[in-house]
């Protein structure tokens, strides 16, 4: 298991109950597969039908269960857990791979392009990187195929042939679904083949806890939505189809006075020396150093968060199992020096990442309302 985390962090379960074991538990319990390495259980079925809520932390459900009562009556008090950094571009690819992080190389919404001065946005993707050599490996979704299973996506039309999509779920069938009815249609549609997996994702949840909050009532609203649309989604499913309904990170909301700007606040002007590039997002950044500036880097960012952040070289970060094994490829878009908040803190760059400070809801640390997924059978 992970070395003890600190500050009431969550270490990721890989290999146990994370996000990575998903489908090949699925594998298993639709009888694809034998048993493997990984440590979840889900009942057999003839198919799976998994539903991905962005944005759905099993705190947050924990907590809201009054805005969800069909999806908190699922909850049995054993999460499973979300990779590092808990963000969506790393939980998708860690979800269609099966691999950690560490292993299939997208670690965080933004990383630097080794041997260049430039950052891969995984969710827009660079237009010159291609994701099928940022991320070789075959996915899960291609071995299921493999194995006679048949396996659908269903996922808005926009979606199609991304650079995130592709790195992370080729191999698996197209169902373009823009709306909700779409996607239950097409859900359903897809789930009629014995010995299927069929996916389908919904990010609205988490748009909305970005721009609002998830304090706020627009939050709980689309989470009663979300739930009405999981219950609608099981009903139209027929019983020999198991319904599987998971997340790929939680939430917290970042107040502005609990932020650092490290464009703007006088406290901060240190916080750039030796730095060639900051990356990573708000509460998780990876930072990259200039030759021979790590040590001095990461005792600055260490004395001026003090306890409002966990500051580790990467090293140190590796060692404490953060990512799951790394690959020799993946090693450099780790930052040099990881910064991971603690309780509600963030460190923002209002130059160079603009749109991410005006976000209210923000993930990507490890703190328990941010690593904790909730892994829902019906």
């Amino acid at each position: 298991m992970n070395a003890a985390q600190p500050n009431g962090f969550v270490a990721p379960a890989y290999g146990v109950r994370s996000l990575g074991d998903v489908v090949p538990a699925i594998g298993v319990a639709i009888g694809a597969t034998p048993a493997g390495p990984t440590g979840l259980t889900l009942p057999d079925a003839a198919s799976y039908v998994v539903f991905l809520v962005d944005g759905m932390g099993a705190r947050l459900l924990e907590r809201y269960a009054h805005a969800a009562p069909y999806l908190s009556s699922l909850l049995d008090g054993r999460p499973g857990t979300a990779g590092v950094p808990s963000t969506t571009a790393t939980s998708l690819t860690s979800l269609g791979t099966a691999l950690t992080p560490g292993g299939h190389g997208i670690v965080g919404y933004t990383s630097r392009i080794p041997g260049t001065d430039h950052l891969l946005n995984a969710l827009q993707w660079n237009k010159d990187v291609d994701p099928h050599e940022w991320q070789p490996n075959q996915t899960a979704f291609q071995a299921m195929r493999r194995l006679g299973v048949t396996v659908t996506v269903v996922n808005k039309r926009e979606f199609q042939g991304s650079g995130l999509t592709e790195a992370s779920q080729r191999g698996a069938d197209w169902i373009g679904a823009d709306r909700v009815g779409e996607r239950i249609a097409g859900a359903v549609l897809a789930s009629s083949e014995r010995c299927s997996l069929t996916y389908l994702y919904d990010g609205d949840l988490d748009w909305t806890g970005h721009r609002y909050g998830i304090a706020s009532s627009q939050w709980l609203q689309q989470l009663s939505m979300i739930d009405a649309e999981a219950e609608q989604l099981r009903e139209a499913l027929p019983p020999s189809v198991r319904l599987l309904v998971i997340a790929d990170h939680g939430m917290i909301d970042s107040p502005t006075e609990s932020r650092l700007d490290v464009d703007e606040h006088p406290e901060t002007s240190s916080l750039r020396d030796g730095l060639a590039l900051l990356g990573g997002e708000a509460r998780f950044r990876h930072l990259y150093c200039r030759g021979g500036a790590v040590d001095d880097v990461a005792a600055t960012w260490r004395q001026v968060l003090g306890d409002r952040a966990t500051v580790l070289t990467r090293e140190e970060a590796i060692g404490r199992g953060w990512f799951g094994p790394v690959s020799p490829a993946v090693l450099p878009r780790l930052g040099d020096v990881v910064v991971a908040a603690h309780g509600d803190f963030a460190v923002i760059s209002s130059a160079g990442f603009p749109y991410e400070a005006m976000l209210v809801g923000l993930h990507g640390s490890l703190t328990p309302d941010e690593m904790l997924i909730p892994l829902l059978v019906d």
